[in-house]
């Protein structure tokens, strides 16, 4: 399908003195006003708001998603970009100096400028250069929303923005926020409590996509019609740099893939095109070794390897900070590098990070080059490029094949050390350098109960029957997670026993808001049956509404809150603690300000769960069902009035079905819409009460369906004229 071409002929006339009226701001180049001319690009909005994005080359379409995902979330495209230039905590003061830090740290720069040209093929970097483009344009044509100091951007900046994130991926953050907070030196003065207070804040937990997700696929083997079944159901956070917004990119050379993005990102990280689709799930194998050297007590600047002393590269890493208003200050803060990678000084000692990844850039083009496969062959061509640290991948595609993969990049270690401590870092023994080869990754691929899935669970338990990885062939140095989460649990329940399953029944199990038998929460309602709670009526009454709740989390459910207060509670955060870990003190304790709680902000131990759990964006504010660890996942932030604010979970939901001859169709939702940051965007909150009836809308791929139903059409700028 050949996309028709629009020409405006004064258009470039109209746009120079558009600019010239709005003044310079932001320190933009205003020649950057030009850059639509070189890209043949049009904008199909539909009724949504979701942009198709046609063009007649990939790099034409990269464009149009810069621009068009600039319309809908500039502040946080750019706040990207700031943040792997180093330059974050100009914006966010205090709280971007440690990503700023670690910018330096890792030498990011220093990656991305030596290995851009010679490993990036020349059409990844045309996308990514003409993705800065449409960042560029924007900011020309929007010069009031422009950040100073931030433009032009290039090409480098997109393929930095990938690099900056494989770190954070394997949680390189958390060891820098542990070696911070160890041993807190009063020497270090105002940079040193600047750095661990930025590590100990939040910010890194807006930039790290380490939550949680659901991935599901069903071959013709179990689905009813000789269907092909796909679920992309990734638990993203619903605003920030890892939010989701969803296009499609249409290209006259064969992109035709539909799906959700991060801002900041030129190509679809999972979603489908007419012949695949895949998801992605975080995996949690050991990605990350910390080192301690051995200094030279005749020489700080020097560290024993093999029985000599090596020179450390030392550097000095300038990070602004801004204070109040116009006025900043820049520390310099040291920066080390050592045969491990990068070091640094602590009063305890000094220490290497070494980590998956390190050192490769090529992440885009091993997204583009799936986004752009045409069978399972050319999808795992691209996938055993290995330049993800982690990610699991689930695959499906119109020829019925459905596949599983632990993707990841493990280190292969020796066995003579304990590689959960901190390792001798003066020894080349400890120095890893390759990694587990991908046919020895854990993978399923057709196996005979016809569906894998991935729930954040082992790899050992991803299909019903035969054909799962064993787990008797890893070494347990490498790392593999064993752990069970309820969404896997009820997965396995729920596709396991349904031999023929139906659209409308993969639909209905995905949405399943229970809570398996075997679960945490089905843990602690045990435990609580059989604590000694004194003789606190309150407690008394709490028990018995928590021994006759049926693990549901449905919105009507009048159990549902206090037991999701006790599980937070008791738990922690996304309850990461394992439930035997948890004393009968603690448990009864969380156990008793729930009820407590309830009882002050509701009146009630019995309350439907839709009062209690909350999408609220601007002046919606819906009540919906699921719960933590459901496979529809809703986690909120508990509020001072008692209620949960939705803020992750179930964000970007694709279902999509090829039939027996192969023809794909697909249905989506987003938490909020199209606009994710556009408060006048009638968009801006239009999919939530769909999201809050677990009901999905259609997904159109033909410019015939796309024009069916069309809201607008639009060069990128046209819009300004």
């Amino acid at each position: 399908m050949t996309a028709s071409s629009l020409k405006y002929a004064a258009f470039p006339l109209i746009l120079m003195l558009v600019l010239a009226a709005c003044g310079p701001g932001g320190g933009v180049d205003q020649g950057m006003s030009r850059l639509g001319e070189k890209y043949d690009v049009r904008i199909l909005r539909d009724s949504y708001g979701v942009p198709h994005v046609f063009g007649k080359k990939d790099a034409d379409v990269a464009f149009g998603i810069a621009y068009a995902h600039a319309q809908d979330d500039f502040k946080t495209i750019q706040l990207v970009l700031t943040a792997v230039s180093g330059k974050l905590a100009t914006v966010l003061g205090k709280d971007g100096a440690g990503n700023d830090f670690m910018v330096h740290l890792i030498r990011l720069w220093d990656t991305v400028n030596e290995k851009y040209k010679k490993d990036l093929s020349p059409a990844t970097r045309a996308i990514c250069e003409a993705y800065a483009d449409g960042i560029n344009y924007y900011a020309a044509l929007h010069p009031s929303e422009a950040l100073p100091g931030l433009y032009p951007v290039n090409g480098k900046h997109l393929v930095a923005s990938f690099v900056h994130k494989m770190p954070l991926m394997v949680g390189v953050d958390t060891v820098l926020k542990e070696l911070f907070a160890e041993r807190k030196s009063a020497a270090g003065g105002p940079s040193e409590r600047i750095i661990r207070t930025a590590f100990e804040s939040d910010a890194f937990a807006r930039v790290v996509p380490r939550i949680g997700s659901n991935a599901i696929a069903v071959s013709p083997r179990r689905a009813a019609g000789g269907k092909t079944l796909l679920a992309v159901n990734s638990h993203q956070p619903w605003e920030g740099p890892v939010s989701w917004y969803e296009l499609q990119a249409h290209s006259d050379e064969g992109w035709n893939m539909t799906g959700g993005l991060f801002p900041g990102s030129p190509v679809v990280f999972h979603g489908h095109n007419e012949f695949l689709g895949w998801a992605h799930t975080s995996n949690f194998p050991d990605l990350v070794d910390v080192y301690a050297l051995e200094i030279n007590p005749d020489n700080p600047n020097q560290y024993r390897l093999d029985g000599a002393w090596v020179d450390l590269e030392v550097r000095t890493a300038p990070i602004k900070v801004k204070l109040l208003g116009p006025v900043s200050w820049t520390f310099n803060e040291e920066v080390l590098w050592c045969a491990y990678g990068p070091a640094l000084r602590r009063p305890h000692g000094v220490f290497a990070v070494r980590y998956a990844a390190l050192g490769e850039v090529r992440q885009v083009e091993q997204w583009y080059r799936m986004n752009r496969a045409t069978s399972l062959a050319e999808w795992e061509a691209a996938v055993r490029m290995g330049t993800l640290p982690m990610f699991n991948c689930t695959y499906a595609d119109g020829r019925g094949n459905v596949f599983y993969l632990y993707q990841a990049l493990i280190p292969l270690r020796g066995g003579e050390y304990d590689w959960k401590k901190t390792l001798p870092g003066a020894t080349s023994k400890t120095l890893w350098t390759k990694y587990l080869p991908y046919e020895k990754l854990p993978q399923v691929k057709n196996p005979a109960s016809g569906f894998v899935m991935n729930c954040n669970n082992t790899p050992f338990r991803t299909t019903a029957g035969a054909g799962n990885p064993r787990r008797e062939d890893y070494d347990p140095s490498l790392g593999i997670e064993d752990s069970m989460t309820n969404r896997g649990l009820r997965a396995l329940e729920l596709f396991g026993a349904d031999e023929s399953i139906t659209e409308k029944e993969f639909h209905d199990y995905k949405y399943d808001m229970r809570y398996s038998k075997d679960s945490k929460m089905a843990k602690i309602r045990a435990r609580v049956e059989r604590l000694d709670l004194g003789t606190d009526p309150l407690l008394a009454e709490a028990r018995t509404v928590m021994g006759t709740w049926d693990l549901s989390a449905d919105p009507e459910n009048k159990a549902t809150a206090l037991a999701v207060h006790t599980y937070w509670n008791a738990l922690g955060a996304h309850g990461g603690r394992a439930v035997e870990e948890v004393t009968d003190e603690e448990l009864r304790a969380g156990f008793a300000k729930a009820a407590n709680l309830m009882k002050e902000k509701f009146g009630s131990l019995r309350v439907p769960w839709h009062t209690v759990n909350r999408l609220m964006r601007g002046a919606t504010d819906l009540g919906l069902g699921g719960g933590p660890d459901t496979l529809h996942c809703v986690e909120g932030d508990a509020q001072k009035d008692g209620r949960f604010r939705g803020k992750v979970g179930d964000s970007y939901v694709l279902l999509a079905a090829w039939d027996a001859d192969g023809r794909v169709r697909s249905q989506s939702i987003h938490v909020y819409g199209s606009a994710t940051l556009d408060e006048k965007s009638p968009h801006y909150a239009d999919q939530s009460p769909i999201f809050a009836r677990r009901e999905l809308k259609p997904v159109w791929r033909s410019e015939a369906d796309i024009r069916a139903h069309l809201e607008k059409e639009y060069r990128p700028g046209e819009e300004m004229r």
